[in-house]
Formats: C-alpha cells, structure tokens, sequence
C-alpha cells in the first residue's frame, strides 16, 4: 500500500533590522580577523628575515689572525729586556661581511693582567677618542700617540686604546676615522705592552718615543703565555695564543704566531 507524502512549504525569512545587524557584526568580525593575521604576518615575516640576516653576519664575519709579531724598544743598539709592541696582522675569512675595527674589542692577558682595548677613534665607551687621535694623522703619528700619551680618564693611552694601519684596501674603504674591513682587505693592529721597567728607551719601531712611553700594565718576558682574543661587533670571536721564545737574544722584531 502507497501512502501520499505530504510536503510543508516555509517560504518564511528572518528579516528584520535585528538579522541585518547580526549579519553586519559577522562580516565585520570576519573581517578583523583577517586583518589581524595579514598583520601578524608581516610582522613575523619581517621578524624572520631580520634574524636570517642577523644570523648570516654572526656566521660570516670572521677575523683571521694572519700572523703576530713582537718588538722590543731600544736606545741605539741597547733592546728593552721586554716586548714593547706587538704587530698583528689581520685579515677576513673567505665570504665574511665587512668588520667596523671601530667596534672591535681586543682582549690581552700575560697570564697576570688584561687589557680590554678598543679602536682609538672609539669615543663611545670613554667619552672621547684617544687622546691626540686625530683622523687625518698617519698610522705612525697615531701609533706614536697610542705609545706615549696619557688622559684623564681612563688613563695611559696603551692600556686602553690600539690603532690600526692598512696594508691592503683595493676598494679605499679603510682610513683612521673610518677603519671598515672589506673582504681581501689586510691590516696591522698594533698593541702597546711596553712594560713598566722599559719605559726609558727612546725608539719603538722606528717611531721616537724619547724615553715618554707608558706603562700598559702587561710584561711580555721571554717564557710568558699570551692570549688574545679579537671580538667584532657581529660574529665568531677570534682567539690567537703562543708562547713567547725562551729568550730574546739580540733581534728586534720577534715572530711570535703562528
């Protein structure tokens, strides 16, 4: 037996201001949502690419210590019985960014004291640049300074500062008031340890002193064990350890790394 199915019709709506603002309050919600993440987005998309290139120059920006050499002050042929001054040649490591010397920290130790030294030009951290710094100097000029100057604060040029001369700059990117290190380029850091006993000759590498330079506070003798750690403003340190010899003999100028 085929029963008849009967079918309502509702041809009824809701309608009304009340539906029309029910309908507006979802759009606008759907709406800021979406705004909300297209925003978040962003910003994390900007967040990313800033840590990827902060990550980059902390892998890519690497000094090489090419090699160290120390040299002892003298008055005509009489030599200091201690290093006075070490030459360290720098250089960058294959695909490194550019390296600001200006921000670089060098630390020494003789295995007693440590010097924490930065860029002479450098007036954030003591108020000033070194004292009788001056941008349109020569390296030899500045080096001088570095040697036998003294201010107040923080003291003794020698214990605080170092000065850098080029080498080699293909580009012209490096000068004294703006020491950029580019790949290929190579320079030497000169690092004051003149100690206190050899405070009296009168030359340091050919630079004259007369007998005015400054205590650094470090003793470089024959049999020390020295450390220096090189950290630039983004990127791995560098660190370079050696031994001085066991005795400095009659030479002047002493490779002491590698």
């Amino acid at each position: 037996m085929i029963s008849n199915a009967s079918f309502t019709k509702d041809n009824a709506a809701q309608v009304g201001i009340g539906t029309l603002i029910i309908f507006i309050a979802m759009v606008l919600i759907a709406a800021v949502a979406a705004s909300v993440l297209i925003q978040t987005s962003g910003t994390l998309q900007q967040q990313a690419q800033s840590t990827g290139k902060q990550a980059t120059q902390e892998v890519s920006s690497n000094l090489i210590v090419k090699s160290i050499e120390g040299v002892r002050a003298k008055t005509g042929s009489t030599m200091a019985s201690n290093m006075s001054l070490l030459k360290v040649k720098v250089g960058l490591n294959v695909g490194s960014s550019p390296v600001d010397l200006n921000q670089l920290i060098i630390t020494i130790t003789d295995g007693t004291n440590t010097n924490d030294l930065i860029y002479a030009n450098n007036d954030k951290t003591y108020g000033s640049a070194m004292e009788n710094f001056s941008s349109s100097n020569t390296a030899s000029v500045n080096l001088g300074h570095l040697l036998t100057d003294t201010q107040s604060p923080p003291g003794a040029n020698g214990r605080y500062f170092f000065t850098v001369q080029k080498i080699r700059d293909e580009d012209v990117s490096f000068s004294q008031g703006n020491p950029i290190m580019n790949t290929g380029d190579l320079v030497t850091i000169y690092v004051s340890v003149v100690s206190d006993g050899d405070t009296s000759y009168t030359t340091i590498d050919g630079v004259t002193t007369s007998g005015n330079q400054k205590d650094s506070n470090l003793d470089l003798e024959p049999r020390t064990t020295v450390a220096i750690v090189m950290t630039p403003e983004a990127g791995a340190t560098t660190m370079a350890e050696f031994v001085t010899p066991s005795s400095y003999g009659t030479r002047e100028t002493i490779q002491l790394y590698p």
